[in-house]
């Protein structure tokens, strides 16, 4: 069971980078055993897992069919079963879709109630059963990453362990770190969420895999058209304000053009927030939320985002004969 703060958040952060704190976490284990568990896995998800070495940690997303985000998994293999580390919001959407397309295919599904995860940076926690090592910053083979730069430091682990060696800290402190590390979550999607807006094509997806529900949405934005909207970092003006409330409208002059996905008081930057604007909102406007809230931006998703592919001019004249 996960708690919010045990009294400091600005300290408990300082704890969590030094890797003296662990943060117990609102995630569900799911566990899939037997021999086509990662064939089977690879045709379901938007990660390349055919070929997951033991030990290896990736992340994948399940899609719709139309290339919306239903969830993220973060996903382990040791060689005779595969673990899925998910957000308590969508374990039972995950269960209930793994049951569903399992058919006759000769894998084995449990979910785990009993199981804690912890989340802590550096390494590890000594004795955990299953260790998530996360792949961001960095971009995963057959991944894309449309930022231009990182955030602060994200050297994050997820440990499946009964009990944690290191002191508590709770989910703000950890929110605030994540949010600085520009570092989606589940906390930024909405029914209509692409990958794209997120820039979650860098961990999430592999480009060059084979077929996967949602495929061809992810791959037509990526590679001809934009997203509709972009995530971005906000430098909010915290004097006299309280932190905006997650689901807060963001207004670009006296148009509103985005919602507030998750924000906190970060030990140095200060009150920042992430949100989902519309593409088309100048990337250097200065923004105001709901509250009265001044807010600059920080690029994460550029407006240029996706694509990536040429199509020569005459090609585009010979499609309109």
């Amino acid at each position: 069971m996960s708690t919010s703060s045990f009294g400091n958040p600005l300290v408990e952060q300082r704890d969590l980078l030094s890797g003296k704190a662990s943060v117990a976490l609102d995630s569900k284990v799911i566990t899939v055993a037997g021999d086509d568990r990662l064939k089977w896995l690879h045709a379901l998800l938007s990660q390349n897992i055919v070929n997951l070495k033991p030990g290896e940690a990736c992340e994948a997303l399940l899609l719709n069919p139309q290339g919306h985000i239903e969830a993220s998994l973060h996903i382990v293999d040791d060689g005779s079963v595969t673990t899925l580390i998910v957000d308590d919001t969508v374990a039972e959407l995950v269960l209930t879709h793994l049951t569903r397309m399992k058919l006759r295919t000769k894998v084995e599904i449990e979910l785990h109630e009993e199981l804690q995860v912890f989340g802590c940076f550096e390494q590890a926690l000594t004795g955990a059963s299953v260790v998530w090592n996360d792949p961001w910053p960095g971009v995963y083979p057959g991944g894309h990453r449309y930022a231009t730069s990182t955030g602060e430091p994200w050297n994050y682990f997820q440990s499946v362990v009964a009990k944690s060696e290191l002191a508590e800290a709770g989910t703000v402190a950890l929110e605030a770190l994540r949010v600085a590390a520009h570092r989606p979550s589940m906390a930024e999607v909405d029914e209509k969420t692409l990958p794209h807006e997120l820039d979650w094509m860098a961990t999430g997806v592999h480009l060059s895999k084979g077929c996967y529900r949602g495929q061809e949405s992810v791959a037509k934005i990526h590679n001809l058209g934009h997203p509709p909207r972009r995530l971005v970092l906000l430098h909010l003006d915290g004097s006299g304000h309280m932190l905006p409330e997650i689901g807060a409208k963001v207004f670009s002059g006296e148009t509103e053009v985005g919602r507030i996905t998750s924000a906190g008081t970060h030990y140095d930057a200060g009150a920042i927030a992430l949100a989902v604007v519309k593409r088309n909102v100048a990337e250097d406007a200065l923004l105001e939320v709901e509250g009265n809230i001044s807010a600059s931006q920080q690029v994460i998703v550029p407006q240029s985002a996706g694509k990536v592919v040429t199509v020569p001019r005459n090609k585009l004249m010979m499609g309109r004969r």
